[in-house]
């Protein structure tokens, strides 16, 4: 066996390639957009090289053909809450089911990691923002939502004999839209109806700027601070939903108002992968305009969820049904979409947990991310609750 790095356009092509190779033959596997893999390596569009930096490794057999890849990032803004020790990551790896091919490619990020100053290695992680690439798949090995890690059962174990303990778990839920939930949300979002001072409204594609701003001040208020989130910027956001104007649906994504004050959010977007699985990784001029066909000729049938938050000083006092329900009547009874999945929320937010677990949901995959001590002696502390 034989560790390549990636260092010019063919290397950083065959570390796409790895991906397809260990994967295709699994029905449920749906080829990542190249752009999006790349865009996290290019210093140009990755605001983590302002902190960081990053190396990428392939793996050969003796015949040269592709067994493995990982990448390794330092990034001087990740750090998670009660971190005593300096902590780097790994990610995007792929690897055949052999232990010592495992081995190699963590050791590989490890020595480098400590080359670093870093004491431990989380992964698989991004190299930036948690929304995208991360976690290790452990239950519900399904199709992945777009930019999700997805891996075969066995990479569980090639992390767990190597050392590696879970840090936390992210949990994704999913439902059925047409399921009825609980009386309660019913009665809680009568109740706060019956203020005049609450207003619901679903985003606006001609309003996009004042929706990021509203999104802005309810994602800082209800997350930086938490679980290693920081604060987003203004522009940073109004860049974001520019991004997503082009397949962005209307009526799925809410906001709740508080005498026009923004106290709540709940985004979300079309299961983007039931369409890019036809694109085979690539997104072109020619790919785009067979995206575009594909979402005018192929019906979506599920919507997934991006973010959801409330305010602190709101929360406990029904909002969250009230968006909820106010989003229902429409999403309902138009019969937008037969199915519904949240992004992963983490298992050290039981507040977040707690909201999912009352609508009649199901789990519907788990993810971990993991945690090596370089220290074997070291005392291993999971993720502190929120």
């Amino acid at each position: 066996m034989q560790l390549i790095e990636v260092i010019d356009n063919k290397t950083a092509k065959d570390f796409l390639r790895v991906n397809v190779a260990l994967n295709s033959i699994d029905p449920n596997y749906i080829r990542p957009l190249d752009k999006d893999v790349n865009d996290v390596f290019d210093e140009t569009k990755n605001k983590a090289f302002r902190f960081g930096e990053c190396k990428r490794w392939i793996l050969i057999n003796d015949e040269g053909k592709f067994i493995g890849r990982i990448a390794a990032f330092v990034n001087k803004k990740y750090k998670n809450k009660n971190d005593d020790c300096p902590v780097g990551g790994v990610g995007f790896f792929d690897c055949i089911n052999n232990q010592q091919a495992a081995d190699m490619l963590f050791d590989v990020s490890k020595h480098w990691l400590i080359q670093k100053g870093m004491e431990a290695m989380d992964g698989p992680i991004n190299f930036g923002e948690r929304d995208r690439w991360w976690g290790l798949v452990v239950q519900g090995f399904q199709p992945p939502l777009y930019c999700m890690n997805y891996n075969p059962p066995y990479y569980k174990d090639l992390f767990e004999h190597y050392g590696f303990k879970n840090f936390f778990n992210q949990v994704c839920f999913g439902l059925r839209v047409s399921d009825r939930v609980q009386q309660k949300f019913y009665d809680r979002h009568d109740a706060c109806a019956a203020d005049p001072n609450f207003s619901a409204r679903h985003i606006r594609k001609d309003q996009l700027q004042k929706f990021a701003k509203d999104f802005t001040i309810v994602y800082n208020k209800s997350f930086a601070g938490h679980g290693g989130m920081k604060e987003m910027a203004e522009p940073v956001v109004q860049k974001m939903f520019q991004s997503m104007k082009p397949v962005m649906d209307e009526k799925i994504s809410w906001f709740v108002y508080y005498k026009d004050e923004p106290i709540a959010m709940w985004l979300n977007l079309p299961d983007l992968n039931q369409w890019f699985k036809s694109l085979d990784g690539k997104f072109s001029l020619y790919h785009k305009l067979k995206f575009l066909w594909l979402k005018r000729t192929k019906k979506c049938n599920k919507f997934v969820g991006l973010a959801f938050g409330l305010v602190p000083e709101w929360q406990g006092k029904g909002v969250d049904s009230y968006m909820i329900m106010e989003g229902a009547k429409v999403i309902q009874d138009e019969n937008l979409y037969e199915n519904y999945e949240m992004q992963w929320i983490g298992e050290f937010n039981p507040k977040m947990i707690n909201i999912a677990e009352n609508l009649p949901t199901n789990r519907s995959r788990i993810l971990t991310t993991y945690r090596y001590l370089f220290d074997r002696t070291k005392e291993f502390k999971r993720h502190p609750i929120l």
